[in-house]
């Protein structure tokens, strides 16, 4: 159809028609589903009829090829013009095969192989029947109390966004309708939903619009540039009003400002939790400042049915705004290809073919490779030797808990133990197991079984970490250290005197005091998916060299929050030197800077830095530098290594960060070669947003800096003139 006929089909429709087909509800709400108790409970406790079931634009949460098969024929039989559903799913970090988190995706610094991830993603749930993700979730954090760090890429705006657009182009490919094994994709969570006070889900936003337009929005921006269908309002406040009723933000910067004209949906009920809020006095009021906002579909709350046809036949909203609202689904409906073939790609048979298939298994096992972050290493505990004689201790030894929180259809069954995987690469040695506690608990007969395999073997690897019930949705902690019984079980075993290598399976950056300091390696392997034993265990092993790097500060403790690498200077900044001083910036119990920082990560080789050369020491508008610094593999492995350039802006209007990621390039390299990173950076890159919103940059000196981390790096200096 073209936009004459969609627009002839809004015309069509009665009042009544066109407020349903704003409606989103679960799959319990329509025939076909084979959900016992379906449509009359649910439909009672709602309080909609049948008519607007029956009318209603979309579906969440059901998959599965012949599921949705069933239901999209049963309601078009009733359908009156008929119009297909829409069928989502929050396929966040892969459908049946399960990738890293995208937190560890993010400390990838892949883009590509993200890209990928996505893609299989999307082939996966279209063929299970499924229109739209979503995701990705692009919320800039820098308080990992928040349990939904593990849905974000990390707390650095230029590398949220690269991320952002990565996976819009993988899940979407380059027409939707051409590619049936490609899914809308929803970004999420606009806006600045990162950001809620204390790290508390669902909680308070209260930040200057300059904060916003220079840290949060990019990654959203980013994705939309990338021609992302869909955007997922927030759950929070911005600026004292709910981002479900927040005209400034959905109408002035979203649709006005950067043109975005797709489908605007709202969040689980966010729309009649404007009551809550205190922002709407009754679903009444909530309808009336969504549909003003510019809110196309209401998930899962029926303010929009109850409440639009009178709004519109007293004269208080226009009916022009639910006529475009309509339009922009059913106009994301034709881009899918819906009113051709309202099934799509669902094919049963091609969905036991694909999903789940050793090719997509193969590239979430080189994601998880490429996601784990050594963190330490000393004594080059790590990489194990194939004749090693090992304890693998911890409630992670063998856990199918690995997946994450947002694990849409994956099988905890299914994915690849880490003992197991272990057992398989340790041939010459023995690999002796024991769980040593739960993950919230210990007890004595478990600590007395842990140190009889310790005394049999020669080196410990604990499998630690957080459950997936700790970190995502609703996961928010205000102690965000590994709980009391594993570090017991730390301590019990630090007596034995063998060395110690932890591995941390978890969601989010964690206090890791009581296991950092009592061991002499430490693996970062987040949540890390399906074939996540098996890309672990060839990490331990050497069979993999990591090469992953932090995207998110890890805190000295809970009390430095928020930490993060990109900070002012303050008018009393610490002098490293003068530690003693009283009246500067600083804790008295505690360093400034966090126990890891952005960017951070080790290798089982060594890189050094020399020969950073810049080509002038003066930019201009239309002469860009070209900075290159000479980086050598010193260690007698191959390796790749992360280098990282940033820019401090000494003097501006506004106060500039300390540091600020400005591109990155990875060289591969052999034992003893060499290579040259080289960066180009221009002008447009040192633009921020100035105290009046404009963005623009300012004449001056600025910093470089190249190192393999935000911490740790070589430094030049240049003046924009």
């Amino acid at each position: 159809m073209n936009n004459e006929q969609l627009l002839d089909l809004v015309n069509q429709m009665t009042l009544e028609e066109k407020t349903a087909q704003l409606l989103q509800l679960t799959a319990n709400f329509y025939e076909g589903t084979n959900v016992e108790g379906q449509i009359t409970g649910p439909m009672e406790e709602m309080g909609i009829t049948e008519q607007s079931v029956d009318a209603s634009g979309s579906i969440l949460g059901l998959s599965g090829a012949q599921a949705i098969i069933d239901v999209q024929q049963a309601y078009l039989k009733k359908s009156r013009l008929g119009i297909p559903l829409l069928f989502m799913a929050d396929v966040v970090h892969g459908f049946k095969t399960i990738f890293p988190i995208p937190l560890a995706i993010g400390c990838s610094w892949d883009t590509e192989l993200a890209e990928k991830s996505a893609e299989i993603a999307a082939r996966e749930s279209a063929v299970s029947g499924l229109h739209v993700t979503f995701a990705p979730m692009v919320d800039l954090v820098r308080d990992p109390r928040w349990g939904r760090v593990m849905e974000t890429t990390g707390e650095d705006p230029y590398l949220n966004s690269l991320f952002s657009a990565a996976f819009v182009r993988g899940y979407q490919g380059d027409s939707l309708k051409d590619e049936p094994d490609r899914l809308a994709a929803c970004v999420k969570h606009f806006a600045a939903y990162g950001a809620a006070e204390g790290g508390r889900d669902y909680n308070t936003v209260d930040m200057s619009e300059r904060n916003l337009r220079e840290y949060y929005l990019p990654a959203y921006k980013a994705a939309l540039d990338a021609g992302v269908e869909m955007v997922m309002a927030s759950f929070n406040t911005v600026e004292g009003i709910p981002a479900s009723g927040n005209e400034k933000l959905m109408r002035d910067i979203l649709r006005d400002e950067w043109g975005f004209d797709g489908v605007l949906i709202s969040d689980w009920a966010s729309i009649r939790e404007m009551i809550a809020h205190g922002a709407a006095e009754d679903d009444r009021e909530a309808a009336y400042r969504a549909i003003r906002a510019g809110v196309d579909i209401e998930m899962m709350t029926p303010c929009y049915v109850h409440h639009l046809p009178e709004l519109i036949k007293n004269g208080e909203v226009e009916e022009k705004l639910i006529d475009e609202a309509v339009l922009r689904i059913l106009q994301l409906k034709e881009k899918l290809g819906l009113f051709e073939n309202p099934l799509r790609a669902a094919d049963p048979e091609r969905e036991r073919e694909i999903v789940f298939s050793k090719e997509h298994r193969q590239v979430s096992y080189e994601l998880a490779t490429k996601s784990a972050v050594l963190l330490k290493n000393d004594n080059h505990v790590l990489p194990l030797k194939p004749e090693a004689n090992v304890a693998l201790i911890g409630p992670f030894a063998q856990s199918e808990d690995i997946l994450g929180w947002w694990s849409c259809e994956g099988v905890k069954e299914d994915a690849v133990k880490l003992g197991t995987a272990l057992q398989e690469r340790i041939t010459a040695g023995k690999v002796h197991m024991a769980q040593g506690s739960n993950v919230h608990t210990i007890t004595a007969e478990q600590i007395a079984e842990a140190l009889e395999v310790a005394s049999k073997a020669d080196l410990i690897v604990l499998a630690l970490g957080e459950d997936s019930e700790m970190s995502g949705e609703g996961g928010s902690r205000t102690d965000i250290r590994l709980p009391a019984a594993q570090l017991e079980l730390i301590k019990q075993l630090k007596a034995a005197g063998k060395p110690i290598a932890s591995v941390i399976f978890n969601g989010r950056p964690l206090d890791l005091h009581g296991v950092f300091e009592e061991s002499d390696a430490v693996l970062e392997a987040w949540f890390p998916g399906s074939e996540g034993g098996a890309a672990i265990a060839d990490v331990l092993t050497g069979v993999v060299n990591p090469s992953a790097r932090l995207t998110m500060s890890f805190p000295q403790s809970v009390g430095q929050i928020p930490v993060y690498y990109n900070h002012f200077n303050t008018g009393r900044p610490l002098n490293p030197q003068k530690t003693e001083e009283r009246y500067v910036s600083k804790y008295i119990d505690s360093p400034n800077d966090p126990l890891l920082p952005f960017g951070f990560g080790l290798s089982y080789t060594s890189f050094e830095y020399d020969d950073m050369e810049v080509s002038s020491h003066e930019m201009t508008a239309d002469q860009p530098l070209t900075i290159q610094v000479r980086v050598t593999n010193a260690g007698e492995r191959a390796g790749v290594e992360t280098v990282q350039l940033y820019v401090r802006d000494v003097t501006g209007e506004v106060v500039r960060p300390m540091r600020e990621l400005k591109g990155y390039v990875k060289l591969s390299l052999a034992p003893g070669e060499s290579g040259t990173a080289t960066f180009t950076l221009n002008e447009e890159q040192l633009r921020y947003h100035h105290s009046d919103l404009s963005h623009r940059s300012d004449k001056g000196t600025f910093h470089i800096f190249v190192g393999p981390n935000s911490r740790d790096t070589l430094e030049s200096t240049f003046k924009l003139v």
